[in-house]
């Protein structure tokens, strides 16, 4: 048997070292994307977390639209890997009858992983990656997920994941159509979403001219 120190001390005197291997660091650029200016243009995505009366820990996914503020989904599981992230994502598309141009998000491994990067390769959606450490980068998820805090979860006890998500749904719906927006003008979130969508319909087919013989008709 060798003594271990003695190996050591032989490793030092003669300068020997181990390599180390470089960590492999992801680099964010910090670019400051536009306003959105219509609906689903750009949504943000994040995660919270809260548990039932057991102690059981659950986790929700939430996606917001950054121009309605509207509250796309709220989705409450045990475990959100990130097949279950592009599965949501893909029946939010679904629903809404359109894909977002761009999807703001966090550094985490469900939004980094393979599965979520298909999802933006088959749908033509470009991910954006916040700085890691900047949650303010994604500022209107992270201004919902605090409403979400202090008026849902911290306001409920939960006693199964079931009624969790009963519960939670219940106040993603009051909260898209009952609950005034400051930043809306006072209108909710589904108000504004209408709105836009009048306006912008309006804008793309004009009223039709008026034929001659009926603006004389209507002139006698």
């Amino acid at each position: 048997m060798v003594n271990h120190k003695k190996i050591y001390r032989l490793y030092c005197e003669e300068g020997l070292k181990v390599r180390k291997r470089a960590r492999k660091r992801l680099v964010r650029r910090a670019e400051k994307p536009s306003p959105p200016s219509q609906p689903n243009q750009r949504w943000s995505m994040d995660f919270t977390s809260d548990q039932i009366s057991s102690g059981a820990r659950f986790r929700t996914f939430n996606v917001v639209d950054d121009c309605t503020r509207e509250c796309l989904a709220i989705r409450v599981e045990r475990s959100i890997p990130g097949w279950l992230v592009a599965r949501v994502l893909t029946q939010l598309v679904s629903e809404r009858g359109c894909r977002p141009e761009t999807i703001v998000c966090d550094n985490g491994p469900e939004f980094t992983g393979r599965a979520l990067e298909i999802w933006a390769e088959q749908h033509g959606t470009r991910l954006h990656f916040i700085q890691p450490g900047k949650p303010y980068q994604n500022c209107y998820v992270e201004s919902f997920n605090g409403r979400f805090r202090d008026e849902c979860l911290n306001e409920h006890w939960f006693p199964s994941i079931n009624d969790a998500r009963t519960i939670i749904e219940t106040w993603r719906n009051d909260y898209n159509e009952v609950r005034e927006h400051g930043s809306l003008d006072g209108a909710t979130p589904a108000e504004f979403r209408r709105a836009m969508e009048s306006a912008e319909n309006a804008s793309r087919f004009p009223p039709f001219p008026q034929h001659p013989l009926q603006s004389q008709t209507t002139g006698t």
